[in-house]
C-alpha cells in the first residue's frame, strides 16, 4: 500500500525527525510504501490496543495504579510510549508502527458518527496515558513542538500570586506551591477548567497547575482529530475504488477482537425450559426484546431471528435444540409445522454450519448489532440503545423495575461489547462466580458432561485468547469472518 514517496534506507528520511519524538499530534500523515501485510498487521494490533484502553476503562477507575500499570504492560509490547534513554532501530520502528497503524484506523473508523466518537475516545484516553507519564521537560517540550506555546510563570510571579495559586488549584498548599510548576494560558483554551473553578484568572489568562495542562493538551487532540476524521470521510471515495482496501476497512470497522462466543465452547449448558426464566435474569435488553416479541407475536424477521438465534447458539442451545425452540413457537402463530420445515429449517442449519457454505457463524458483538443492518418499522433486533426513541427506551426499562437514578445512569455504565459477555458475567454474578448452574430434570442431567467439557473449553480459550489473536493475523480474512 503506498502512502507517498518511497523510504530509502541511508538517505534522508523525511519523517526522521518526526519519529524522534516519543509522543505527537498525528498531524502528518505517512509518507512511505508499506506492503499490504505490513497494513492489516499494523491495523489488527493498534486495533486490539484501542479495545484493551476501552476494557480497561471499563474494569478499572481511569489513571488509578491498577489501570496503569495493565495499561504500561500492554503498551510496552506492541508501542513506545516513553522516551529512551537509547533511541534506536527497535525504538524507530515502534514509533513507525504507532504512526502508521492510527492512520490505518482513520480511514476505517472515520465513516459514520459512532465510529468516530468511538475511535476519538479511546485515541484521546490512550494519549492521556502517554503524555501524563512524560516529565515535566519533556511535556513542555510537545508543547513547544506542537505550537501550544504555554510557558510556566517564573517563581517571582508565582511569589507574586502565591494565595490565589493556592486557593484556586487543588492539590497546592503552601508548602507545596513554589513546587509546582503553573502554566499562564489564554483563559478561551481553558474553558473546562474554568468552568469547573479549578484554575486562577488574571487579565484573560488561566494559571494551569501542571497537573491540569492535560486537560488543554487532550481538547486540542480531540479537537484536531475530529476535524482530521471529517477531512478523511471525504476521501473515502477514492481509498473505496482500491478493491484490496474497501472489503478490509470495513472489516476493520466492525471488527470484534473479544473472547469468541461460539457454541463449541458452552454446548449444552442450558435447556430449552430454561430460556424464559433466563431471559428475565440474564439476558441482554436487546436479546430479552427479541425473546419477549417471539413469545408474543410467535414470528420473527430474518434480521431478528440471526441475531437472536445466534446468541442462543452462544449461550449453548445445540442445533436439534434451535430446530426444536424456533418451530415450536412459530407453529403457535400463523405457520404450519410443514412449512416451517420448508421456509425456516434451512436458514437455523445455515447458521450452524450445517448448509451452504458451512461457515459456523458465531454470535454478534455489539459492535455488529449496532453498525448492521439498522431495524426498521416491525423490527425487533438491533441495540434499543442506540436503535429505540429514548422515550420509548426509558418507559421499557421502568418496565423491567430499573431505578429512575439507574435509567440516567445506564449509558454510561453499560459497557460491555458483546450480548454472550453480558449474559455470562450474569450468570457469575447470580451464581456467586460459579459456571452456570443447570435446573433440569432427570431425564436431562445426561447433558451435564457436555456442559463441564463447555466450561473447561471456555476457560481454555480465554487463556489463550492472545495467542489466538496472534495467530490470526496471518490471516485477516479468517480473523475477521463474521465479526
Amino acid at each position: 500500500m503506498q502512502f507517498g514517496g518511497r523510504r530509502k534506507k541511508n538517505s534522508i528520511n523525511p519523517q526522521s525527525e518526526l519519529y524522534g519524538q516519543h509522543l505527537q499530534f498525528y498531524g502528518q500523515p505517512p509518507l512511505e510504501n508499506i506492503s499490504l501485510s505490513e497494513f492489516e498487521t499494523f491495523a489488527v494490533e493498534r486495533l486490539k490496543l484501542l479495545k484493551t484502553v476501552e476494557n480497561l476503562g471499563v474494569s478499572h477507575v481511569k489513571l488509578t495504579d491498577l489501570y496503569i500499570s495493565k495499561l504500561e504492560k500492554e503498551l510496552k509490547l506492541v508501542y513506545s510510549y516513553r522516551k529512551n534513554d537509547f533511541y534506536g532501530p527497535t525504538e524507530y520502528e515502534k514509533r513507525r508502527k504507532d504512526h502508521i497503524s492510527h492512520f490505518i484506523l482513520r480511514l476505517a473508523y472515520c465513516q459514520t458518527e459512532d465510529l468516530r466518537r468511538w475511535f476519538i475516545q479511546q485515541e484521546v484516553d490512550l494519549f492521556r496515558f502517554r503524555f501524563n507519564d512524560l516529565d515535566p521537560k519533556q511535556q513542555l517540550e510537545f508543547l513547544h513542538k506542537n505550537n501550544l506555546r504555554y510557558d510556566t510563570i517564573s517563581s517571582e510571579e508565582k511569589l507574586k500570586l502565591k494565595d490565589q495559586l493556592i486557593n484556586s488549584s487543588f492539590g497546592v498548599s503552601g508548602i507545596t506551591v513554589m513546587e509546582h510548576e503553573f502554566y499562564k494560558v489564554p483563559f478561551q483554551d481553558a474553558l473546562d477548567l474554568v468552568r469547573l473553578r479549578k484554575v486562577y484568572l488574571k487579565q484573560g489568562y488561566a494559571y494551569i497547575p501542571h497537573q491540569d495542562i492535560v486537560t488543554i493538551v487532550l481538547n486540542d487532540f480531540r479537537t484536531r482529530l475530529s476535524k482530521a476524521l471529517a477531512l478523511t470521510a471525504r476521501s473515502l471515495p477514492a481509498v473505496h475504488s482500491d478493491e484490496r482496501l474497501q472489503p478490509l476497512l470495513n472489516h476493520l470497522s466492525h471488527a470484534y477482537v473479544g473472547q469468541d462466543y461460539s457454541i463449541q465452547k458452552n454446548v449444552g449448558k442450558i435447556s430449552l425450559d430454561q430460556i424464559d426464566s433466563l431471559s428475565g435474569k440474564s439476558f441482554p435488553l436487546c436479546m430479552r426484546q427479541l425473546h419477549q416479541s417471539l413469545r408474543e407475536n410467535h414470528h420473527l424477521r430474518h434480521g431478528g431471528r440471526m441475531q437472536y438465534g445466534l446468541f442462543l447458539k452462544g449461550i449453548g442451545l445445540s442445533l436439534e435444540q434451535a430446530l426444536q425452540f424456533w418451530k415450536m413457537e412459530f407453529i403457535r402463530g400463523k405457520v404450519d409445522a410443514d412449512k416451517f420445515d420448508k421456509a425456516y429449517a434451512y436458514s437455523i442449519r445455515h447458521m450452524f454450519g450445517k448448509e451452504g457454505k458451512r461457515t459456523d457463524y458465531t454470535p454478534y458483538s455489539c459492535m455488529k448489532v449496532i453498525l448492521s443492518n439498522p431495524p426498521s418499522q416491525g423490527d425487533h433486533h438491533g441495540c434499543p440503545f442506540r436503535h429505540s426513541d429514548p422515550e420509548l427506551l426509558k418507559q421499557k426499562l421502568q418496565v423491567y423495575k430499573v431505578s429512575p437514578s439507574g435509567i440516567n445512569q445506564v449509558d454510561s455504565s453499560f459497557s460491555l461489547n458483546h450480548p454472550n459477555q453480558y449474559f455470562l458475567e450474569s450468570q457469575k454474578l447470580l451464581g456467586g462466580g460459579k459456571d452456570i448452574k443447570r435446573e433440569m430434570d432427570a431425564p436431562q442431567r445426561s447433558q451435564e458432561n457436555a456442559a463441564s467439557k463447555g466450561s473447561t473449553a471456555t476457560q481454555e480459550v480465554a487463556a489463550n485468547t492472545s495467542q489466538h489473536l496472534a495467530e490470526m493475523t496471518e490471516d485477516l480474512d479468517s480473523f475477521f469472518q463474521d465479526a
